[in-house]
């Protein structure tokens, strides 16, 4: 997930787009995220995506064999899908060991399915995800264990052989298949509960209270893993469920092109945009990636005009990284103009729009290379750790500019003030989680709770 800067101005028209226009229809495919070269349109997908509103139910732990393949109880239009999906399922999902599994594995390489890389980078999430699963203690692990991967294997390979194309505004795809529980089963086990910690849950009510009143919210956040998504929503799936299913991401392209990270990202509403960090990777593509941001962001205009939505984006345009001397995790600068691009996209809405500063903590469950990598296929290196989501009241751009003399002045006080609550609350939720102090690390700033106890 990532920040987006582009050029205000080439957006800005779209702000007056008529009552009629809506976001666009749910779900395409293809082959990896490649914006059109016209204004964007839904693709037309080799796997036909009957998306639609309805959240379907799926076991907590682990996932049933058929519950994995299909989401439980689509019926109508869906149906000629759900058997189509069962047709195309791998053996993974009749695995019932270690052995069996990997020894599928070996075999979709033998006989030209699966490209050698791909798998050997599955083997070796395999073995860590089982690891950390294991340390967690969980009853029924190695089921769990099987079960899980098998179901991410599957998907992988699903997608290999039929690569799926992500539009620049991708609606979760819930049905035939849940990518959504896929995701939330998957990361489920990761986590240790009795030492995690949600900051300020009555904001997160504020919120949702004002989605429902029709209000736009942007969450300025730190960004720590792949699964900072996975995390956000299983630590509010209890008691704030429309903020954990209807947040929409600012996702870089590495997350929509990667094998291993695309079925997951699939399961979740996102923006698609390129990485500011990775813009001039290949210098003959700069051009083409500042076009495709600037799609990007006036589909993101078009969806605040309709009002009642989310949007979450990482101002640091990637994730943070620790400290090379100390080794300490912080989060990274922000971004000045993508904080002011955000800023001024919600201000010029027809519907009210509010600006929260929001802090993760959750680096440990899978943390990224040390240093940023122009490759895609990053190891994938996981461990089962507490985690923590924190939010603090908004942040009016009126109250804390007043002082400012001009433009630049005020854009940078804005993302200062943004930044400054986001590290204060990062440092509460690391005392709680790693200094030990639990509860006890509440201050005046941020109360933290467990709401799923």
């Amino acid at each position: 997930m990532i920040s987006l800067t582009v050029p205000w101005d080439s957006c800005y028209s779209m702000l007056a787009i008529p009552a009629t226009r809506r976001p666009l229809p749910r779900a395409g495919a293809g082959v990896s995220w490649a914006p059109p070269a016209a204004p964007p349109a839904r693709s037309i997908s080799r796997r036909r995506c009957p998306c639609s509103a309805t959240a379907r139910s799926m076991a907590a732990e682990p996932v049933g064999r058929r519950r994995a393949v299909l989401a439980s109880g689509a019926a109508g239009a869906a149906k000629e899908e759900e058997e189509e999906e069962v047709g195309s399922s791998r053996p993974f999902l009749g695995a019932r060991t270690e052995e069996e599994l990997l020894s599928y594995l070996k075999k979709e390489v033998e006989i030209g399915r699966l490209p050698s890389n791909i798998a050997n980078g599955l083997e070796e999430l395999f073995y860590n995800y089982k690891n950390a699963v294991m340390l967690s203690g969980v009853s029924r692990a190695n089921e769990i264990i099987i079960s899980n991967m098998a179901v991410a294997f599957d998907r992988i390979l699903l997608d290999v052989e039929d690569p799926f194309t992500f539009s620049p505004y991708h609606v979760a795809i819930r049905e035939p298949f849940d990518y959504y529980m896929f995701g939330q089963t998957y990361i489920r086990p990761l986590i240790d509960f009795r030492n995690s910690y949600l900051g300020n849950i009555s904001v997160f009510h504020e919120m949702e209270k004002q989605l429902k009143q029709g209000h736009n919210i942007v969450l300025i956040s730190n960004h720590q893993t792949e699964a900072d998504p996975a995390v956000i929503a299983l630590l509010l799936e209890k008691t704030c469920p429309r903020i954990a299913e209807t947040l929409v991401y600012v996702a870089g392209d590495r997350v929509v092109t990667d094998p291993l990270c695309k079925p997951f990202s699939m399961g979740r509403n996102l923006l698609c945009v390129y990485s500011k960090k990775h813009m001039n990777d290949i210098p003959e593509l700069v051009d083409m990636k500042k076009r495709a941001n600037t799609r990007s962001l006036k589909e993101m205009a078009m969806l605040v005009r309709s009002g009642s939505q989310i949007i979450w984006i990482a101002p640091s345009g990637g994730r943070d990284r620790p400290d090379a001397v100390t080794g300490e995790w912080y989060p990274a600068p922000f971004d000045a103009s993508s904080v002011d691009n955000m800023r001024r996209l919600v201000e010029h809405s027809t519907a009210p729009g509010h600006i929260y500063p929001l802090a993760l903590l959750c680096h440990d469950i899978m943390p990224p290379p040390p240093q940023l990598e122009k490759q895609i296929g990053e190891r994938r290196m996981i461990s089962f750790h507490g985690v923590g989501v924190s939010v603090a009241p908004e942040i009016n751009f009126k109250e804390v500019t007043a002082s400012c003399e001009n433009q630049e002045e005020a854009k940078e006080a804005f993302s200062k003030a943004l930044y400054d609550s986001v590290n204060e609350q990062y440092n509460v939720l690391k005392s709680a989680i790693y200094g030990y102090n639990g509860f006890g690390a509440s201050n005046s700033i941020v109360s933290l709770s467990q709401p799923w106890q």
